[in-house]
């Protein structure tokens, strides 16, 4: 039997790079989409080859799929070897700590901090069931309290309160989730996938002197490989293609 592999936010950009690349090492993945019409059409753009890609209506603000989804893989496959918690938003691009409106803090610290937390907890059951359980929580080197902090830095210009501060909770929540399994074979690491082509970073985008950015091809590669860790695999880290990223 196949390793079953969910991969949140996963009907485009890297989530979806992420999904097509799990299918190629051999796992059934369960590609979760807020809406669950776009998640069958990216499914059907990766199935083939013998990939196993099932859609599964997925949000991250509304609880009630989580329980969906654990009633659907514990039926259909009784356990659940990988989540990668890739789902995310960015808000506030235009402003920064001193005019961020508190309501796009909490949309998104409710997208990208509380519902991968809830889905997580919900999910880690099934987890528990697999001989060699991943978790991979996308995180960004935007959430580094030492990059942000360093004078001079290339984050100096790059100062989304909200998003950053939702992706520095991520990394706590990866250091306390990977103690609290310390005793399990469980592996929880946060992934770095670089400064990535996506919609995510449109304003990004339209900044000239920008950092290259990566296509979302290469950017899936560091959350594979943490997915796919060996049993000797690092825990409660932060990477990015294997590098290890200051908190």
């Amino acid at each position: 039997m196949k390793n079953t592999a969910l991969v949140t936010g996963a009907d485009k950009g890297i989530g979806l790079q992420v999904a097509r690349q799990l299918a190629e090492c051999g796992y059934t993945v369960i590609l979760g989409a807020r809406d669950l019409i776009t998640g069958q059409h990216a499914a059907a753009s990766v199935a083939g080859d013998a990939a196993e890609i099932i859609p599964l209506r997925l949000d991250l603000t509304k609880p009630e799929t989580f329980a969906d989804a654990f009633d659907f893989i514990q039926s259909r496959f009784g356990q659940l070897d990988v989540l990668v918690n890739n789902a995310g938003i960015a808000l506030d691009w235009d402003y920064q700590a001193d005019n961020v409106p508190i309501e796009l803090i909490r949309q998104t610290f409710e997208v990208n901090f509380f519902g991968m937390v809830q889905l997580t907890q919900t999910l880690l059951p099934l987890i528990r069931l697999s001989r060699a359980g991943r978790i991979v929580n996308q995180s960004s080197r935007l959430g580094s309290l030492t990059l942000h902090s360093t004078r001079g830095s290339d984050m100096d210009a790059l100062k989304p309160f909200a998003y950053d501060t939702s992706k520095a909770a991520i990394n706590s929540f990866t250091v306390h989730l990977a103690y609290a399994l310390r005793d399990t074979p469980i592996k929880v690491n946060s992934a770095h996938p670089g400064v990535v082509k996506t919609d995510l970073n449109a304003v990004v985008l339209r900044d000239e002197n920008s950092a290259p950015m990566l296509d979302t091809v290469t950017a899936a590669k560091t959350a594979v490989q943490l997915a796919t860790l060996p049993s000797n695999g690092p825990t409660g880290g932060f990477f990015h293609f294997g590098d290890r990223l200051p908190w």
